[in-house]
């Protein structure tokens, strides 16, 4: 088979396209996959994602008695969200995930020997409540490396002869022929040479649009605050190019290109794979998160894992574009962690003995293992020690020595009083514990200074990108829609090319973990309707 007999085409290789790719090819399907990284980078940014997914009314969920419904995550989602009344395609989109994430999703997954984690998680509850009523995180166990990979293996296996796959090919256009898409333009990046394919429909799965800075900074929303420098925590493939060649020449619409859910705490990648690549922290609840200056900041403290889009409009708006979060060893063994599964080992390796017992006993592992690795995670003995640390780093004055004291001070007073609870970020962190599994990864409120508990540790952190919550517009089909809303005939768009479903399924917010699942609803929608012929 060569590349210009395929019947269908699918631009990009993450998982949207790895799973509209297979679902194709077991209906019999020809399929042509374009991606533009190596054989060994096939997956995108799924190969080295976190794994969470946002499911609704699962067994692990029945097991903890947790009661869930389409109704309640729609209800939960569309108020986090702040979708309008108007918002057609999204809300349906939204309705369409929380009623299917069971089938198409979860048990789709179960289905490939996929397992999930046994605690569910409750993620992004919202700063007054208005999030996740209920837990619905659930952990892919191997990560989503492993799920990546199973998902290869599974296209591979229905390969039978239908497929090719051409990897460092990047698609510079679409062809149509009578107002329909019959194929694309693909150059070899490593040669130069233009690589003309033919299909009866294009599946668009290049990613989002924030991949790129330029691109970021110019969606930004005006009336949001914009910080001066920012890390990279997307794919820098997905620089927008193709949503902007489709708007522009056959009539695609990209909606929503200024809402992406970025992240308040990245810090530079080690050992970087592209300029600015940034590490995305799980920020530890039990922190205190200062301002340039040494300073908490306030008057609201910042705590993880209620409101990430509230958190990033804060960070951004601080006078220097970074953050301090102060803790001490015991904290961070504790409730340190670094989204992805490059640096949760026992996780993605499914090592169970090992992840308890860092689980129980404190991830000293991974801190000694930053310590040695980045410059932005710093430890010292002393809260004197450590503002020199940080102002060498900063290569500045910001931090006298005296106010960082002055704020540990001043938190460590209530405990000294017997008042801790006044306090809203100790407040917030015995919310968080109420919940069984988020009682054994976030510590027991007590004084920063504690003895016992150093060293203290600084960390050097900046607002990270990360998704694209806007894309191109489509139906529950997945077929991309012109600006009057009529199907563009032979085009489809997948994952977060769509926004994960109608141009922008998430609105505002997202529940978290509703993006590897909904790379797979949209692309099994996709494969669907080409099967079917719609």
């Amino acid at each position: 088979m060569t590349a210009t007999q395929a019947e269908v085409l699918v631009i990009g290789g993450g998982l949207a396209g790895i799973v509209s790719a297979l679902e194709l090819l077991r209906a019999g399907k020809r399929v042509t996959l374009i991606d533009r990284d190596t054989p060994e980078r096939f997956g995108g940014l799924a190969l080295w994602a976190f794994g969470g997914m946002a499911l609704v009314g699962t067994p692990l969920q029945a097991r903890a008695k947790i009661k869930d419904s389409p109704e309640i995550a729609l209800a939960d989602w569309l108020r986090f969200g702040e979708l309008a009344p108007d918002e057609h395609w999204p809300l349906q989109w939204a309705k369409y995930y929380v009623e299917h994430s069971r089938a198409q999703v979860h048990d789709w997954l179960l289905a490939h020997g996929l397992t999930f984690m046994p605690a569910v998680q409750l993620v992004e509850r919202g700063r007054h409540g208005d999030g996740n009523s209920v837990p619905r995180y659930h952990i892919v166990w191997g990560t989503s490396r492993h799920l990546t990979r199973t998902l290869i293996a599974a296209l591979l296996a229905a390969d039978q002869g239908r497929l090719a796959r051409l990897h460092r090919h990047r698609v510079t256009a679409l062809d149509t022929q009578n107002g329909r898409i019959t194929g694309a333009i693909a150059v070899n990046e490593d040669t130069g040479a233009e690589v003309p394919l033919q299909a009866d429909a294009v599946v668009l799965a290049m990613g989002g649009i924030n991949g790129s800075h330029e691109e970021a900074r110019r969606n930004w929303p005006k009336d949001r605050p914009l910080p001066a420098a920012m890390l990279n925590g997307a794919h820098p493939f997905a620089d927008g190019r193709m949503h902007h060649w489709a708007a522009r020449h056959v009539g695609a619409r990209i909606t929503h290109a200024g809402e992406m859910w970025n992240y308040a705490a990245g810090i530079p990648h080690p050992f970087p794979h592209f300029p600015g690549h940034g590490l995305s922290l799980i920020p530890a609840k039990s922190a205190l998160w200062l301002d340039h200056s040494g300073r908490r900041i306030g008057p609201e403290p910042l705590v993880t894992g209620f409101d990430t889009h509230w958190l990033c409009q804060q960070v951004a708006a601080q006078p220097k574009p970074w953050t301090w979060q102060l803790m001490n060893w015991r904290i961070a063994a504790k409730e340190f962690a670094i989204s992805g599964a490059e640096h949760n080992q026992r996780i993605r390796d499914r090592q169970f003995p090992w992840f308890l017992k860092e689980t129980l006993l404190g991830n000293h592992r991974l801190l000694r293992q930053m310590q040695r690795q980045s410059p932005h995670f710093l430890v010292a003995d002393t809260l004197r020690e450590l503002a020199n640390r940080m102002n060498q780093l900063t290569a500045s004055l910001d931090i006298d020595p005296a106010v960082l004291q002055a704020t540990a001070d001043r938190f460590d007073a209530h405990f000294s009083h017997g008042r801790p609870e006044d306090d809203e970020q100790v407040r917030r962190i015995l919310q968080a514990r109420a919940w069984g599994p988020d009682k054994l990864r976030t510590s027991r409120p007590a004084p920063l200074q504690k003895p016992g508990s150093g060293p203290f540790i600084a960390l050097h952190t900046q607002l990270i990108t990360r998704k694209s919550l806007g894309g191109l517009q489509t139906d529950l089909h997945s077929r991309a829609l012109d600006a009057r809303g009529a199907p563009i005939a032979g085009l489809y768009c997948v994952g977060e090319a769509a926004g994960f479903g109608g141009g922008g399924a998430s609105g505002k917010r997202s529940l978290e973990g509703t993006f590897l699942p909904g790379c797979i609803l949209t692309a099994q929608a996709a494969a669907r309707s080409i099967i079917q012929g719609a």
